[in-house]
């Protein structure tokens, strides 16, 4: 999806002062496009992204045949129910969006038409069996491609439809791996079950979508790490159109927000940002290494979801070791984390954190490069990372391997290096921050943005 390549330009930085918002969140505005389209009548969603990968679900749904208009207010979707999706014409193009096809791989599998889902080269690269296998536990007939792990199914996605008389069953599923994608998934494919879908995970994942189903009126109940979904019990099947607020991505609030942690002298805030618990990960983490983080409530979006405004103002900070459940609540920002590492007096240990090796690169790889490219002393784990704080960092010419954290994370640290750092395949950063170099030189970031 990227036809023009882009490459930052970065030089150290004085301080960054100023208050910003960053785009909507990705997980909130995928899930409000599908339930946006499912709903009886038109709703409303505004602070909508504009990244790729949003976009990519945007496009699946027209493909079906759902109207969605965008002014510059708001997106409006004309949902068509449960029932009233129609065959694409076409394959659906996922483009880099991992989210977009593993959740529509839950939605389609109820379907009575059929499906095939295709993505770019890295997300053809992504593991798949993780959806693939319950969805078919439960009578989807679905199927994934042989890739590079024999033991593994990867993109194009095949869905054939169900035939008449036949329904998705019931199923009680304990997760080896906590995954919103996979629970979403679960949960969308079963709105089309004859039973109940019972789910537990071993620790909370997001839980953007239960919030959104309890909000419409659909009968889910949630006790922790556990959701049980009966659509048997009083429900009408299908919900009435809505007006939401998608919240800003904390994702991509953590890069603006600790390039304050990083750069001396430095006074950041952000406005109307997620703070959904399962998303607070690193600002808990800020806390515990003595970083000064404030926040300040702000109202609620989508599905009753928490926001606030956060403010960072630099301090010295401290090493310290991140690993469980609050890794899991923070996974998007490790390489943000690692990078503030970098400038961290001691060690910081990252460690559950082995998710990282299928996202849109094998991160802890990756940012184990980028981290040596700058002259960072860091040791590899399987399960993550350890970043020696306290070098002098040095200017380096980065490959981001397409992925836009890489890309974002690599930027911080040019903030802070000395001489001028290269990071290629800056591309990738469109999938979810467009207008991240526009955001960090209003803050007075030493960034500049190459096209060709």
């Amino acid at each position: 999806m990227h036809s023009v390549r882009k490459r930052y330009r970065v030089r150290r930085s004085g301080p960054l002062r100023g208050s910003v918002r960053v785009p909507g969140d990705k997980s909130i505005g995928h899930r409000s496009l599908i339930f946006g389209a499912l709903g009886r009548g038109a709703s409303r969603v505004t602070g909508l992204s504009e990244g790729l990968d949003n976009q990519a679900t945007r496009q699946a749904f027209r493909s079906m045949g759902v109207v969605i208009e965008r002014d510059a207010e708001a997106t409006t979707i004309q949902g068509v129910g449960l029932r009233g999706l129609r065959m694409p014409r076409d394959v659906v193009d996922c483009g880099n969006s991992g989210t977009t096809m593993r959740l529509l791989a839950g939605l389609l599998s109820g379907q009575r038409f059929g499906s095939r889902m295709v993505g770019d080269a890295s997300l053809t690269r992504r593991p798949m069996s993780r959806v693939i296998e319950p969805l078919r536990a439960r009578g989807a007939h679905i199927a994934g491609t042989a890739g590079a792990k024999p033991d593994e199914l990867y993109p194009p996605i095949s869905i054939a439809p169900l035939v008449e008389g036949e329904e998705l069953k019931g199923i009680e599923y304990k997760m080896p791996v906590a995954s919103a994608q996979v629970k979403s998934a679960l949960l969308l494919s079963g709105l089309y079950a004859a039973g109940p879908t019972i789910l537990e995970e071993p620790v909370l994942s997001r839980d953007h979508t239960e919030r959104m189903m309890l909000s419409l009126g659909v009968p889910v109940q949630t006790a922790g790490a556990s959701v049980v979904l009966d659509p048997n019990e009083d429900w009408a099947g299908g919900w009435e159109p809505f007006e939401w607020h998608v919240p800003g991505d904390p994702s991509s609030a953590a890069f603006p927000l600790l390039a304050a942690a990083m750069v001396r002298g430095s006074e950041v805030s952000v406005q109307d940002v997620c703070v959904n618990p399962t998303r607070t990960g690193l600002f808990d983490w800020l806390r515990l290494i003595g970083a000064r983080c404030e926040r300040r409530p702000s109202g609620h979006g989508a599905g009753d979801e928490p926001m606030a405004e956060l403010r960072v103002t630099h301090a010295s900070i401290r090493g310290s070791i991140a690993g469980g459940e609050l890794v899991v609540r923070m996974i998007d920002e490790i390489p943000a984390v690692c990078a503030l590492a970098a400038t961290s007096a001691g060690k910081t240990e990252i460690r559950d954190a082995a998710e990282l090796r299928v996202k849109e690169s094998d991160r802890i790889a990756t940012m184990a490069q980028v981290l040596g490219a700058f002259g960072v002393p860091c040791e590899e784990l399987p399960d993550g990372l350890i970043v020696t704080g306290g070098a002098s960092l040095q200017g380096a010419h980065i490959d981001s391997r397409g992925d836009h954290r890489i890309a974002m994370a690599a930027s911080l640290l040019g903030l802070v290096a000395e001489g001028e750092s290269i990071i290629d395949g800056a591309e990738a950063v469109d999938t979810s921050f467009p207008g991240f170099v526009a955001l960090m030189r209003s803050l007075g970031a030493d960034i500049t943005e190459e096209t060709g």
